[in-house]
């Protein structure tokens, strides 16, 4: 019988942190201000993005495809670690 229960996360999402930082850093003017918080306390991680003033319409992109975009590439690299996630982008 295993220990660990559905409760707790048992994925390292090392791999979709660091594709989503690559990423967003690369969209944004001021690099330096992106931030990423992991809130794993729901069913699944969700990975809440914070760009710099002005930035987020450059993540968010013309009717969100641009962030639909980072949302694939960024669950292709967590099922590549054997997980699933969430991205937000938060203002």
């Amino acid at each position: 019988m295993s220990d660990v229960t559905d409760d707790e996360p048992t994925v390292d999402l090392a791999t979709a942190r660091s594709v989503l930082l690559y990423v967003v850093q690369q969209l944004v003017e001021d690099p330096s201000a992106v931030q990423i918080e992991v809130d794993d306390r729901g069913r699944k991680p969700v990975m809440n993005v914070h760009v710099g003033p002005g930035d987020m319409g450059r993540v968010i992109g013309k009717r969100g495809r641009v962030a639909q975009s980072i949302r694939t590439v960024v669950r292709a690299a967590a099922s590549r670690d054997g997980g699933d996630v969430e991205v937000e982008f938060v203002d």
